[in-house]
């Protein structure tokens, strides 16, 4: 469910990507954003299952930075993902 609702963010529309467009609420994963999760995953899944999973995320990841700028007055410490606007 991570992947597809992080595609959706990436992909979904034509305007400007808005940060808090990538939180989603899951039975399974609890709540939270659909990117963090998808790293969570990567690191838990077993060495062929995380490569697979990996490149998927990597092109979402390269579209976004494709699509989105650096905000730097995002909270320290977070993920990169949370620093993009």
């Amino acid at each position: 469910m991570a992947l597809s609702v992080w595609s959706v963010r990436v992909h979904g529309t034509k305007r400007p990507w808005r940060r808090w467009e990538a939180e989603f609420t899951c039975p399974c994963c609890d709540e939270g954003w659909a990117r963090d999760k998808l790293q969570e995953a990567l690191f838990m899944l077993p060495p062929k299952a995380s490569a697979e999973l990996r490149v998927r995320v990597e092109r979402l990841d390269a579209t976004l930075l494709g699509r989105t700028h650096h905000e730097p007055t995002a909270e320290p410490g977070r993920a990169w993902w949370h620093h993009r606007c």
